[in-house]
């Protein structure tokens, strides 16, 4: 079976391919478990070219569906073909793990990560190619430097949820860190409070694109290791914990690539 994974806006699709047995729970659970260290807890398991699926597997989606229920987020399934859609419904799974016909109807049937707030700019920041959306693995510290009760907070006029995260501007990439400048969003935090917030040795669970790579988010842990206020933000650098294989494979092409097109720019300009 063939796992490919799909970022959409609140949450991820998992297109699986191919025959589901028990080989391949272990291999579900760990992409499962990467999202979940990612801050991702509502997951969509696409099983339309899902050709076989086994006893085993049926209890790895229960599973993944409590672990991830356990987490604030859930399970769906989206568009079974007509095996697995019998399996699924002669066992009654369907009653615990919801069954629809498109991707976008399970997404929504999962509901959607509380957040703060965003700003026209950093809306449109969001869907920038540099864009880098970054949480705290420590929700403590989220919670002392912008404390939420589910009313709006009177120092800064908006609510901050248990799901919140920040949107920066990749500034520069390499296979062993990360560099992006933060401008706050709609958090009201001053440079000053946004370098507390963000202190050397806290650790970031990252979001990011590659510009010249086709496909959706990479995910990944940091660390941050240095920190410089400016007057509109922060520009902060990371460090890079362990990274799964494919996601450094990624970052180590995209550093080759830009490193050969600035040798040839250099030639260009010689």
């Amino acid at each position: 079976m063939h796992i490919t994974v799909d970022d959409r806006d609140g949450f991820t699709v998992l297109h699986l391919r191919g025959e589901f047995d028990t080989y391949y729970c272990p291999k579900l659970q760990e992409e499962i478990d990467g999202l979940v260290k990612a801050g991702e807890t509502r997951v969509v398991l696409n099983m339309r070219l899902v050709k076989f699926i086994n006893s085993t597997a049926l209890g790895a989606i229960i599973k993944a569906h409590k672990g991830l229920e356990a987490k604030g987020g859930g399970l769906a399934v989206a568009r079974p073909s007509t095996f697995v859609r019998t399996i699924l419904e002669k066992v009654g799974l369907n009653r615990v793990v919801g069954l629809f016909d498109t991707d976008e109807e399970a997404g929504a049937s999962l509901g959607s990560p509380i957040a703060a707030p965003k700003s026209t700019a950093e809306a449109e920041l969001e869907d920038d190619e540099a864009a880098v959306i970054f949480t705290l693995t420590d929700q403590d510290r989220i919670d002392h430097f912008m404390p939420h009760d589910g009313q709006v907070n009177p120092l800064h006029r908006h609510e901050f949820g248990k799901n919140w995260r920040g949107i920066g501007r990749m500034g520069s990439l390499d296979p062993s860190r990360i560099a992006f400048t933060w401008e706050g969003g709609a958090t009201g935090l001053t440079p000053f409070e946004m370098g507390q917030l963000l202190a050397l040795g806290t650790e970031l669970s990252m979001k990011f694109r590659l510009p010249l790579l086709k496909k959706g988010h990479l995910v990944a842990k940091a660390v941050v290791a240095a920190l410089e206020e400016r007057s509109e933000g922060v520009r902060v650098t990371a460090t890079f914990g362990d990274l799964d294989s494919k996601t450094r494979e990624h970052i180590d092409q995209y550093a080759k690539d830009m490193a050969f097109l600035k040798q040839e720019l250099k030639k260009a300009t010689e």
